[in-house]
């Protein structure tokens, strides 16, 4: 993978993970937080996945295959999630920077 295309998708799995995270952090602060309960949990895992992938990319890690794929589908199951809420924007928002994520991660995937 070229370094410019490495920076691209690095970019977007930073901002995912900053999506996920307020995302997370609005959940709290809804008056329901038990209906809340599975967005937080996907906005948590997609977070720490997402920063454990631009790691791995940023060191040339051989596990960034592996952690793009995983990533891709995190991401996937996240936004499928927060479409569910899409009336509070915090979900709207996370949800749209994970379809941009997973999209990168599966394009990253198959060059």
């Amino acid at each position: 993978m070229h370094t410019s295309q490495n920076q691209n998708i690095i970019q977007a799995l930073i901002e995912c993970a900053a999506a996920c995270d307020h995302c997370f952090d609005a959940c709290l602060q809804e008056q329901d937080v038990k209906m809340m309960e599975a967005c937080i949990r996907l906005d948590r895992d997609c977070a720490d996945i997402c920063r454990l992938a631009a790691s791995a990319l940023t060191r040339n890690s051989p596990a960034s295959q592996a952690l793009l794929r995983a990533c891709a589908e995190i991401c996937k199951a996240c936004g499928d999630e927060c479409e569910k809420h899409g009336h509070m924007q915090h979900c709207q928002e996370c949800a749209a920077s994970c379809r941009r994520c997973e999209e990168a991660c599966r394009s990253a995937v198959q060059s």
